[in-house]
């Protein structure tokens, strides 16, 4: 059971509260109409900001209309934290597009002793430019050890996927990782960086990779490469 007032269900609720020793904090605005716009947001993160020995922070912000200039503030206010190490992020289906996605990697990239990361972006807009800068700064989270990345129905085609199979090689530590990318336009090449990336994962475990509703390729192919991860148990791969 979560202890007792460090879970809100609505934004004003949270921005309310006076404790600020919470090492554990769930923002859950799901059953909430309220919609969060860029004064929310920048409520959000400055009320984020306060609470310096948080470690763990699950947000879900779905279906709230925010756009880049939101997102760009919570991503500022994960640079006040330097203790934060699992962290849940649900901004499905808002409207950040590329410069929102840079400004929230850039913030998640800062946090240096991540271990556990989910990130949901799905329906946000999002095309290479956007999933190049999320790789190149998530690349900077070397503590990592857990990764679950929803991007689906964006478009980042060949491009973004090659970078997240770029930045998946600085991942040292990591040993367990989710990546779901259907419906993004992604064609043979782009599999291909990206299961190379995955093969490259030298202490991966257990992978989930899914690219349907994508362009036909060689899916055999592709699972040939992931599957080369020494260290590798458990595989669920999805090409078709």
């Amino acid at each position: 059971m979560m202890e007792q007032n460090n879970y809100f269900e609505d934004l004003e609720e949270f921005l309310r509260s006076s404790n600020l020793s919470h090492q554990v904090l769930h923002i859950d605005t799901t059953q909430s109409e309220n919609q969060i716009d860029e004064i929310g947001a920048s409520g959000l993160s400055s009320g984020k900001g306060k609470y310096t020995n948080l470690q763990n922070l699950t947000l879900s912000l779905e279906y709230k209309y925010i756009d880049a200039i939101g997102a760009s503030d919570l991503g500022s206010g994960l640079l006040k934290y330097t203790n934060l190490s699992n962290l849940t992020l649900n901004l499905s289906y808002n409207q950040i597009g590329d410069k929102g996605t840079s400004s929230l990697g850039f913030g998640i990239g800062n946090c240096s002793n991540l271990s556990y990361l989910e990130l949901y972006l799905q329906g946000n807009q999002i095309s290479a430019i956007g999933a190049s800068s999320l790789s190149s700064d998530l690349g900077k989270c070397t503590n990592l050890s857990n990764l679950t990345l929803f991007l689906c129905y964006n478009s980042i085609g060949d491009q973004g996927a090659l970078a997240l199979g770029f930045g998946l090689v600085k991942f040292t530590n990591l040993s367990n990782l989710t990546l779901l990318l259907q419906g993004n336009q992604i064609h043979a090449n782009g599999a291909s960086g990206l299961s190379s990336g995955i093969g490259k994962c030298t202490n991966l475990s257990n992978v989930t990779l899914n690219l349907e509703e994508n362009s036909a390729f060689e899916s055999q192919q592709m699972k040939m490469k992931c599957l080369k991860s020494r260290k590798l148990v458990v595989a669920d791969l999805a090409f078709q």
